[in-house]
């Protein structure tokens, strides 16, 4: 086998793998942006849509995307599985990939642009509906687009470059999310009476910032790997550099820009920010110079910033800015291509664009690709959401949403912390069960075991008589919980009951915004201390906590005080003063 042949199938198969990786950060992106409620949903989304993907791609998929130069639609060996099929296709794109290569690395392409769908329907589609459209799009509607840009239609014909797709991977995606949220309609409580948007935060930003740098080194596969081939490194290294040119400036515009716009360094429009650089910069990362990247990232980092507001104000509900990221900053990036095309800066680069003295000519093919694909990918996709919709229908039920769609759609919750299971019992002989439940009419009735229910059950030890009880609760910000714990040893008290709140006081908590909006009474974490003294008087650990805790500025906590009637140690069944003591103290 030539040398040549096993490079070039060694990167299509590293960046193939790379861009399969970004199902990742889709779904980590997507779920740290959505609520906790639909955690599930939205991971289960990610997983199904790019199985979808390929036996929608496999089946009919890519027969019509490289399926002969007829200028519309491929229509020559559609069916690929068989090997006729494949031979027929020995010299597509490249004739030192082998088939099933060159099949896989387009396939990671499709399933990208099906998974951009996901994010703008999140938290209110049907599984079966979001599945369904799902194939639809990539069996057919992807495939088309793909056939007039990368399969020799009509727009290859005509000039029209987009060298790793922004027009046939985001902007398809992008057309097909908007027409989908748009059927829809916005998430319950997206909106006040008024029409005003409200902020609908996500519930894990720390998944969303994984799912972001997932991407981003996904995209070192995408566009770079575009090249389907390494026999030029020189260019593969250009478009390396350009594409992370693209993110680090689109970055620091869409930090600056919501610090400017919104008063603060919003860390979801700095995700969406680098996200943006980046879908800018794929058309044209092979055509343009690193400079003109550099100016591409920041404009799209600017671009994104008010395409979020602007969807937001004008009723588009789309969680995690998918319309916003990939449609807006897909059509820029197919824009770019046009305006800064630079012959020359690699091998691939063959056209001038407008800044570079092409003049017109490429800019007003890029923008009759624009509108051709929008207008086909959008009104295809509308008609299958519609018949959809009016079919098996595409939304959940108003409770099942304000429920989660965790449990509603799949019957399970992504954090089941206070999950109750039963404890597993193993026997002398090794078998296992669970333990009983134990009822109080099980206590009262007969038992023909060897011991009796009354010798199983500890003695009830009467209060001790004249002991007052009382139960002290201090709420504080999570932050002095260490001094007030080292505070409360210092006097004895060594039992506590801990727990994290989230509240508010007078004080309304602070002002916070969401990707522009800001969240009305927002709750803020506190930290909440149960202790109950009987030997210790109540005014030594009043005053120990208020010196432990006290600045004198807002937020250094409240105390409450209550009589406690009465109190029982499970284990032994010892009630009032006793049941407080340690068995050391006794």
């Amino acid at each position: 086998m030539d040398i040549t042949m096993i490079v070039d199938t060694i990167w299509v198969l590293l960046a193939a793998v790379l861009v399969f990786f970004m199902n990742l950060g889709f779904a980590a992106v997507e779920s740290g942006f959505a609520r906790s409620k639909n955690t599930v949903n939205i991971l289960s989304k990610n997983f199904i849509v790019f199985a979808v993907s390929s036996l929608g791609f496999m089946l009919l998929g890519w027969g019509l995307m490289f399926g002969g130069d007829n200028p519309l639609i491929g229509t020559q060996n559609l069916f690929i599985l068989g090997r006729s099929g494949t031979d027929f296709y020995k010299d597509t794109l490249t004739s030192n990939v082998p088939f099933w290569g060159k099949f896989f690395f387009q396939l990671v392409f499709c399933g990208t642009a099906a998974t951009i769908v996901s994010g703008a329907v999140a938290e209110r589609v049907k599984y079966i509906s979001f599945i369904l459209f799902s194939f639809v799009l990539t069996l057919v509607i992807y495939p088309i687009i793909g056939h007039w840009i990368w399969g020799g239609g009509w727009l290859a014909n005509l000039g029209f470059l987009d060298f790793a797709g922004d027009t046939v991977v985001h902007s398809v995606g992008g057309w097909a999310a908007l027409a989908g949220a748009l059927i829809l309609g916005p998430r319950y409580g997206k909106y006040d009476k008024d029409g005003k948007p409200k902020a609908i935060p996500g519930h894990n930003m720390s998944l969303a910032v994984i799912g972001l740098f997932v991407l981003w080194l996904g995209w070192f596969g995408f566009n770079p790997g575009s090249t389907m081939s390494f026999q030029n490194p020189a260019d593969v290294m250009h478009i390396l550099v350009t594409t992370n040119t693209a993110a680090i400036a689109a970055i620091l515009t869409a930090t600056a820009t919501s610090w400017i716009f919104i008063g603060k360094p919003d860390l979801g429009m700095t995700i969406n920010g680098c996200l943006a650089g980046l879908v800018g910069i794929t058309g044209g990362c092979a055509y343009v110079s690193v400079t003109s990247s550099l100016i591409i990232g920041a404009i799209a980092g600017v671009i994104v910033i008010f395409a979020v507001l602007f969807f937001d104000r004008v009723k588009v509900d789309d969680p995690v800015g998918a319309t916003s990221v990939h449609l807006v900053c897909g059509v820029f990036g197919t824009l770019s291509v046009g305006l800064f095309a630079q012959e020359g800066v690699t091998s691939l680069s063959t056209v001038n664009g407008l800044f570079f003295g092409g003049g017109l000519s490429l800019l007003v093919t890029e923008i009759i690709g624009i509108v051709a694909v929008g207008a086909f990918v959008f009104v295809s996709s509308w008609l299958v959401w519609y018949l959809l919709k009016q079919t098996i229908g595409i939304r959940v039920s108003l409770e099942e949403e304000i429920r989660g769609l965790d449990i509603g759609e799949h019957g399970n919750s992504a954090y089941p912390d206070f999950a109750i299971v039963a404890p597993i019992m193993v026997s002398a002989n090794g078998s296992t069960g669970t333990y009983p439940v134990i009822t109080p009419a099980d206590v009262q009735k007969p038992s023909s075991a060897a011991v009796s229910p009354e010798a199983a059950i500890p003695v009830i030890n009467k209060a001790r008589p004249g002991a007052k009880m009382t139960k002290v609760t201090i709420i504080t910000n999570q932050d002095k919980f260490t001094q007030l714990q080292t505070a409360l040893d210092k006097i004895g008290i060594t039992g506590l009951t801990v727990t994290n709140v989230l509240g508010y006081g007078m004080q309304k908590g602070h002002t916070e915004y969401y990707r522009g909006v800001p969240v009305k009474t927002r709750l803020l974490p506190k930290v909440q201390v149960d202790i109950v003294v009987c030997k210790i008087p109540v005014n030594t650990v009043v005053d120990t906590v208020k010196k432990a805790l006290y600045t004198g500025n807002p937020g250094d906590g409240k105390i409450f005080i209550y009589d406690v009637e009465n109190v029982i140690k499970i284990r032994t069944g010892e009630e009032g003063y006793d049941a407080l003591q340690d068995e050391e103290d006794k």
